[in-house]
């Protein structure tokens, strides 16, 4: 027998699901948070943590925009979360760098910033620093390096304080949380709502749902009414030791944590639901990481792995309202460190439908409807 139904149940604890729970609960919304069991693919502690807005939506100005209110929203969503929490996430807004040892992939980057710049106006600048410049700044960059891009928006967070943050901040919002709760079933419940089966047995009610749930998104998307399949695609990742200096640069591939060691990625491989570590990757990551900044080849890595994004059909962001089942809602997408703020603000109002929801239907799935790709 189902148990007395949530508000609104969101399925899926990741850094998604949690800041659109996070929103809810503060527009005083009785949340119920189904996690996931510990052997499932988590892209929320696996990412690299990049608050960044350099080439975000260059070819799809509705994403450009979205990430911009996005970055600039960070620092007070920060405050907010350890004011909550009590947990510091070490945010740096500094400026990062696209570093560039290929010239036609410099080129070809600094193309799409201009087509992000038509796009954002004077909302968004950037600079082009040529070789010599860029190591005047910073001496020890590498003579592989050709040249780099430069955006002071843009920054970086510790991921997984993040996560901790952000569950600390729903529970203390009166949220509920359940671990280990792996959604098998969704189905229209008679009289309204949704009766929910976990894969132990135990049966949930929720009036309204949101399938935050990453790669496990498609089964259950499909029970309800949605197009949208999301597909992996691995990032490697290096973590050398603790540096007692500070790197004096930060990049979307390279960057120093705050506890002191280096994280090196970057890489993108479509190979299925795989999230193991390749060596000959590795030694990539490695080589990558030593042309930029050659002081890096004295220092030892001590971990690596491999992580799974989770990959609409043309990369952005997809938030839908099911057609078949009203008070389901479908929200995903690869960059949830970056868009967190919105996610617990705008988005959680769409989701409420209040006055003040944003329009989104740029974001929705009907983009599929027409397409293989779905």
């Amino acid at each position: 027998m189902a148990t007395r139904p949530s508000e609104i149940t969101i399925i899926g604890g990741g850094v998604v699901g949690l800041s659109v729970a996070l929103g809810l609960l503060q527009a005083r919304r009785r949340v119920t948070v189904l996690d996931g069991s510990d052997g499932d693919f988590r892209a929320s502690q696996g990412n690299f943590g990049l608050v960044w807005l350099q080439g975000k939506g260059a070819d799809f100005a509705p994403y450009a925009d979205w990430t911009r209110d996005a970055v600039a929203a960070w620092p007070g969503f920060a405050a907010m979360l350890e004011e909550l929490s009590g947990t510091g996430l070490a945010l740096d807004q500094s400026g990062g760098f696209e570093v560039f040892t290929d010239r036609a992939e410099l080129e070809d980057f600094s193309a799409a910033l201009e087509r992000q710049q038509a796009h954002l106006g004077n909302r968004f600048s950037h600079e082009i620093v040529a070789a010599d410049d860029l190591r005047r700044m910073h001496p020890g960059i590498g003579p592989g390096v050709v040249g780099a891009t430069f955006c002071a928006l843009d920054g970086h967070v510790n991921p997984l304080r993040l996560l901790r943050a952000l569950r600390s901040a729903v529970s203390a919002l009166g949220g509920r949380i359940l671990s280990g709760a792996q959604v098998s079933d969704i189905a229209a419940a008679t009289g309204g709502g949704f009766d929910l089966s976990l894969r132990d047995g135990r049966r949930l009610g929720a009036e309204r749902v949101v399938l935050c749930a990453g790669l496990g998104t498609t089964p259950l998307a499909t029970q309800l009414g949605f197009v949208t399949r999301v597909r992996p695609q691995r990032g490697e990742l290096l973590i050398t030791e603790r540096l007692a200096d500070r790197l004096p640069f930060l990049s979307s591939t390279i960057r120093q944590v705050d506890e002191g060691g280096v994280q090196i990625g970057g890489t993108k491989a479509d190979v299925g639901p795989d999230d193991s570590e390749t060596l000959g990757m590795m030694a990539t990551l490695a080589r990558h990481a030593v042309t930029v900044f050659p002081a890096l080849a004295d220092v030892r890595v001590v971990r690596a792995w491999g992580a799974l994004r989770v990959m609409s059909p043309d990369g952005y962001p997809v938030y839908a309202r099911s057609p078949r089942h009203p008070g389901a809602y479908l929200v995903t997408c690869h960059s949830g460190v970056t868009l967190a703020p919105l996610h617990a603000t705008a988005l959680a109002e769409w989701i409420d439908e209040t006055s003040n929801a944003p329009d989104l239907e740029a974001f929705d799935e009907n983009r599929f409807a027409l397409s293989d790709a779905a």
